[in-house]
């Protein structure tokens, strides 16, 4: 796992509970800023997976030789 995946489920999880947290205070701004936290952080998280993979793969494809 890298920091990429770490950050972005982070980010995740807090955009998660603001949005929770703007639902039940009724505050659409803090609720809107939960869901772009959430979207950010499944970004950067898609973008640790992705890495991570690649890595494998040069892992992979390095072993082979």
């Amino acid at each position: 796992m890298n920091k990429d995946q770490v950050a972005g489920r982070v980010d995740q999880a807090k955009g998660k509970l603001k949005e929770a947290a703007g639902k039940d205070g009724g505050s659409e701004k803090l609720q809107s800023e939960g869901a772009v936290e959430q979207a950010g952080g499944k970004v950067q998280s898609t973008y640790g997976d992705a890495k991570e993979k690649a890595k494998d793969a040069i892992k992979r494809g390095a072993d082979k030789l």
